[in-house]
């Protein structure tokens, strides 16, 4: 499976320059070799959650929900039936609090494969510690007024139709479960998609950050993510090229949507 992969070249820096960094190489494009029976397509949180007009607090901070339900109808129901249709093994990661997967048997092989995980042990709270926390809540993010809308918002999170687990796709909550299933399908590349590329799908549990830590090559496909943006960088989507520029320094590799379709291998029959 060859096709093209961006790059960032980070070096050579030129301490003579006012600005080292300048005389960095930058982007640059070059044909790599991708082993079909050792790559997984994992879809991470293309979440339904309801129509705006149903909880406007949470669209009043997750700003790039219009720009997720694109491509949720445009990208994901092509890009999924193409790797459904491939020698390739398609995952999934959920998250959210809410169970909205275990009755999937893909769910259940991982629980099988990894068993239980132990969550972190948690520090103690003090006084201070609350008052922080509510500073945070009040003027970071999401605010008080939005609160209500978020938790109602979370109380029917779901599988999007467009990517909703088909038959025995292996489904993961955290790192664990996802490692698991890649050491017993042999997978030692991953291709994420899903959102959001610079908060979830590198800092989530199941995320790059996550199955960097197992050795596993982390890639994206640019036009099937979307970033959390902010009021200086939304117009331009800024972050998310800062996002593709950590994968590929970080994790993996940045491909191009038609680029890696047209390279899948199609399935071999059984016959």
């Amino acid at each position: 499976m060859r096709l093209p992969a961006r790059l960032y070249r980070q070096f050579d820096a030129d301490v003579n320059r006012e600005v080292p960094a300048e005389s960095y190489g930058g982007w640059t494009t070059r044909e790599v070799t991708l082993a079909p029976e050792h790559t997984a397509v994992v879809v991470m949180h293309a979440w339904e959650c309801g129509e705006p007009h149903e909880y406007p607090g949470w669209r009043r901070t997750v700003e790039y929900y219009p720009r997720a339900y694109t491509l949720l109808k445009t990208v994901f129901p092509p890009l999924l039936r193409a790797v459904r249709g491939s020698q390739l093994r398609l995952y999934h990661v959920v998250g959210g609090g809410r169970d909205y997967f275990s009755s999937y048997p893909g769910y259940q092989r991982a629980r099988r494969l990894a068993g239980d995980e132990t969550p972190p042990v948690q520090v103690t709270p003090d006084v201070t510690y609350r008052e922080l926390r509510s500073i945070r809540e009040q003027h970071v993010f999401p605010g008080l007024h939005n609160q209500a809308d978020i938790r109602a918002g979370f109380q029917r999170l779901d599988f999007a139709p467009e990517a909703r687990p088909v038959g025995d796709e292996g489904i993961a909550e955290n790192g664990a479960q996802l490692a698991a299933l890649c050491r017993a399908d042999e997978i030692n590349h991953l291709v994420y998609v899903g959102f959001a590329i610079n908060w979830c799908l590198l800092m989530s549990p199941g995320g790059m950050i996550d199955l960097g830590r197992y050795g596993l090559i982390c890639s994206t496909i640019e036009e099937a993510v979307t970033a959390v943006e902010n009021r200086e960088t939304a117009r331009e989507e800024r972050e998310k090229q800062q996002a593709l520029w950590r994968v590929s320094l970080e994790w993996g590799f940045v491909f191009g949507l038609h680029p890696f379709i047209e390279a899948l291998p199609p399935r071999v029959s059984a016959s």
